[in-house]
């Protein structure tokens, strides 16, 4: 068996330890172990939901060699997907579905993305990223050598109203840096500033105190608890808000959740629905409207759309203008290039640990960004 998962990761270009346990693995590897799972049987048809949604670039190129030689061995495959390059470079043919019905099926090339994305969503979709007005103004948030075992000597600066993006291929260390910033993960040495004053962080809810927000790139296992109702999930790192005279005050929690809610577009039956049955979209939504309510003075989204379809993205893209445009400043890691590239204003682009460069929004191409995050110059 070993021998098996051995031969079905280097199929998949990974190298992981094969004692280790699962928790103990980042998103993206845990992505690819469950899809080297499916390689060990005697496949006739291979479901693959979403696959790419926490890969790289790299790693979801390879992804699609191996798909391609299944595919020439008469694997049949479904393949679930938003992202529409992905639907574009690999499918024969596409059927799109919405609300539970089938609304069309067509062969991939007698259709284009603008036809996809209007049967997808009911309606159709200018600007695909809306265009950003936000006055990008002071430094807010400033990150000074930030160190652990994970990455090394990190520094960065936000500034009231940009989304600046973080880029890199999977283990590069983006997601290590803002668990710890955001107090998860212990901090080896480094100083962080908000306003200019330095804070000392331990745990989230000093994080959370200093007004730093932090969409983590798990929603189920970390951003939600599913068994727990809408309204409260939102109000869980405000709670305090919420109490008066020892007692908590669910009339205004309701009323502040029912804001939020509608805000965001949630599309639910009240606030008291689990949120464990709702919609990816949906839910991460909820996650979003838990950390707008704290009123954060910066706003950290890991992977914000990842498994979402094509109509919540672009709402979640307008609430981060949104956000930006009030002043709020925005750090988001993206393993989508086109996505990281039409949002944010500038890219750190991270390898091995450390931060390879800075790009602005005119020297920022899929290409730029690549040779950065593969080590190039």
């Amino acid at each position: 068996m070993r021998k098996k998962v051995t031969f079905a990761f280097e199929q998949l270009g990974v190298t992981i330890d094969l004692d280790k346990e699962i928790g103990n693995l980042s998103v993206g590897q845990q992505q690819m172990v469950e899809i080297a799972k499916s390689f060990l049987s005697d496949l006739k048809i291979l479901i693959m939901d979403e696959p790419t949604a926490a890969l790289t670039e790299r790693k979801t190129e390879r992804l699609f060699s191996v798909i391609a030689g299944l595919k020439a061995q008469g694997v049949g495959i479904i393949y679930i997907s938003h992202r529409m390059e992905e639907i574009f470079k690999i499918t024969d043919c596409v059927t799109v579905m919405r609300d539970g019905l089938v609304i069309d099926t067509k062969k991939t090339k007698e259709t284009n993305v603008d036809e996809l994305v209007r049967k997808m969503v009911g309606r159709s979709i200018t600007d695909y990223y809306p265009q950003k007005n936000a006055e990008i103004r002071e430094i807010v948030f400033e990150a000074e050598n930030l160190s652990t075992a994970d990455f090394k000597n990190i520094s960065f600066s936000v500034r009231s109203g940009e989304i600046l993006g973080f880029a890199g291929l999977m283990g590069a260390g983006r997601t290590e840096v803002m668990r710890a910033i955001f107090g998860i993960d212990k901090l080896k040495s480094g100083t962080i500033k908000i306003n200019g004053k330095s804070l000392t962080i331990n745990n989230p809810a000093q994080a959370i105190k200093a007004g730093i927000g932090f969409l983590t790139e798990d929603r189920k296992d970390e951003g939600l608890v599913l068994d727990f109702s809408i309204k409260d999930n939102i109000t869980l790192p405000s709670t305090k808000d919420f109490i008066h005279h020892g007692l908590f005050d669910d009339k205004t929690a309701t009323t502040f959740v029912k804001q939020l809610s509608e805000r965001l577009n949630v599309k639910a039956t009240d606030e008291e629905q689990m949120v464990g049955s709702l919609s990816g979209g949906n839910q991460q939504k909820v996650v979003l409207a838990k950390w707008i309510g704290i009123a954060p003075k910066v706003l950290i989204l890991d992977e914000p759309t990842r498994g979402v379809d094509v109509g919540a993205k672009r709402e979640i893209y307008q609430l981060m203008n949104e956000l930006a445009e009030r002043g709020v400043p925005i750090i988001m890691i993206s393993s989508d290039l086109p996505e990281i590239l039409g949002v944010a204003d500038r890219i750190a682009v991270m390898h091995e640990g450390k931060i390879a460069g800075f790009l602005n929004k005119k020297e920022a191409t899929q290409e730029n960004v690549m040779q950065l995050a593969t080590g190039g110059k």
